[in-house]
Formats: C-alpha cells, sequence, structure tokens
C-alpha cells in the first residue's frame, strides 16, 4: 500500500543529503556526482531496422519506447511497473546495473530530460535499490529520507509532469517522495518515454545487468491540447551495444515491455542490409 505523497520545492543545483545504500561501492560513486542518466545515444552497430519488430531503431543505451511528436506535444508521462531482481549476465563478480524510468524528452529533443526512476544493481550477488530524480543536464540525485523499503516484487509508480519548458515535477509512489524541479535547460515536450536504460558512471557506461523483464503497465502521456494517449504508435528502441542486440521491446495500447535477451542476435551487414545470428551471453 503505498504511503501518503510529500511533494517540496527543490532547484536544480542545491545539495541534498543521500539515503543510506547498501552498497558502499555505490555510495561512494554516488557522492561522486558521477550518475548520469543521458539522452539517447546511437547504436554503435550498422543503422537498420531491428529484427524483432518491425518499427524499431537502435540505441546504445536506451531500451524502451519514445514518442517522436513536435515541439509542445506532452505534459505528463506516468508509468507502472514491479521491481526486477538483477543478475550478472555473465555470472561474473563485477558490478551490473540497469535503470528504469519514465521522462519527457531526451530523444529528438536532446538538450533536457525531465525523469524519475529506480536503479537496480547487482555486485558480487548483493543486489541494491536507489530512486532518482533527474533534470538533464543536471547529473541524477537520490530521493532523500527515503527509508531502504525498494525491494524486487515492489510495486512502483513513476510520473514525470511538466510545469513549464523549464520546471517540473517527478514522484515515485512507493517511496512516498516528490519533487519539484527547476532548471535553466528548456523542455521541448515532444518525446515521452518508458526506458530501461544502460546508465552512464564515470562518463562510461555501467556493465548492463540481466534484469529479466520489466513491464511499464498503466503506461499514459498526457497531451498539452488535452486527453491522453498509450504507448501504441510510440517508436520502439531495442538497446545494442558491440553489434548484439541485448533487448526485445513490445507495446500495447497501455504498456511497453522491455525483455532482457538471453538468447540474443549478433547483426553484421552494412547500410540497411542485416542478418542475424544467434549468441548465449
Amino acid at each position: 500500500m503505498f504511503a501518503s505523497l510529500l511533494t517540496y520545492v527543490l532547484f536544480a543545483t542545491a545539495a541534498l543529503a543521500r539515503p543510506n545504500p547498501r552498497l558502499e561501492a555505490r555510495l561512494a560513486r554516488r557522492a561522486a556526482g558521477s550518475r548520469l542518466s543521458s539522452p539517447r545515444l546511437p547504436s554503435n552497430g550498422p543503422a537498420a531496422l531491428a529484427s524483432n519488430v518491425t518499427n524499431a531503431e537502435f540505441s546504445s543505451n536506451w531500451a524502451g519506447a519514445s514518442f517522436e511528436s513536435p515541439a509542445g506535444t506532452y505534459k505528463a508521462v506516468t508509468g507502472t511497473f514491479v521491481v526486477p531482481s538483477p543478475t550478472a549476465p555473465s555470472g561474473g563478480s563485477s558490478t551490473f546495473a540497469a535503470s528504469a524510468w519514465v521522462g519527457i524528452d531526451g530523444d529528438t529533443c536532446g538538450t533536457a530530460i525531465l525523469q524519475t526512476g529506480i536503479d537496480f544493481t547487482v555486485s558480487n550477488g548483493r543486489v541494491s535499490y536507489d530512486a532518482w530524480f533527474e533534470y538533464f543536464p543536471a547529473f541524477a540525485t537520490d530521493f532523500t529520507g527515503i527509508p531502504a523499503c525498494i525491494a524486487a516484487g515492489n510495486t512502483i509508480k513513476l510520473t514525470a509532469t511538466v510545469a513549464s519548458a523549464t520546471s517540473g515535477t517527478v514522484t515515485i509512489e512507493n517511496v512516498s517522495t516528490g519533487v519539484a524541479l527547476t532548471s535553466s535547460a528548456r523542455l521541448c515536450q515532444e518525446n515521452a518515454e518508458w526506458i530501461v536504460e544502460d546508465f552512464e558512471e564515470g562518463n562510461s557506461l555501467v556493465p548492463f545487468a540481466d534484469f529479466g523483464t520489466v513491464t511499464f503497465t498503466n503506461a499514459v502521456a498526457t497531451l498539452v491540447s488535452g486527453g491522453t494517449t498509450g504507448p501504441t504508435g510510440a517508436v520502439i528502441i531495442d538497446l545494442e551495444q558491440s553489434n548484439k542486440v541485448l533487448t526485445s521491446v513490445s507495446t500495447t495500447s497501455t504498456s511497453v515491455t522491455v525483455e532482457y535477451k538471453h538468447k540474443g542476435s549478433t547483426v553484421r551487414g552494412t547500410g540497411t542490409t542485416r542478418a542475424t545470428e544467434s549468441f548465449l551471453n
């Protein structure tokens, strides 16, 4: 059952106290202020359609669905998902991570993103979770005053709402906190997204965790003109790294499903010609 929400105003440059993550290494990285959820990056493989769906595009850090509409189209986005239990895809002892979030902009509008989500990390078999918000180009910030209550199987509702071109509100309902953000970065309001991301720490992407499946249900984008729309018609984005497609994404009128591919495909070829081969992680 969700606790009552608490909303307070925060300027993007304000200094905040951090919660206490369960992993000391993760605490050190976040203390350095280097965790960044970036705009969508291009794939490092050949540009072509994905093999799992006919309208998919590739990215090296995003997997999910994004509307690509004229500026001023969207004012809010929401989605609900069940927190997964991540594992190391190679079975090694390194640290692997991924993040599930909703946001406004960052795709075709790459100058700003208003977003909030949950990081899930596995290090030497130990799992930790962090709730965060970000108004890119500022770094991500942990929600403050949140007890260590996020666990695999929890249902999390994420919402990002635009108040003006330079301000908005983000809310995570399972952890009882809302934050209002302002920034000099101007939102285009032309993208609404439901994304699983390989985020950046220390200027490089973290090793991507096997998150199983993340399904955003009750996925809704609110239009500036009035009314709402589900993910139907959004651009599907698959995450591709080192010429390997690591995700499989699908949508319905009310949901976005992002699945980690244990047995995926290797992409080869040039131009728009593409062939696939099976591979095992």
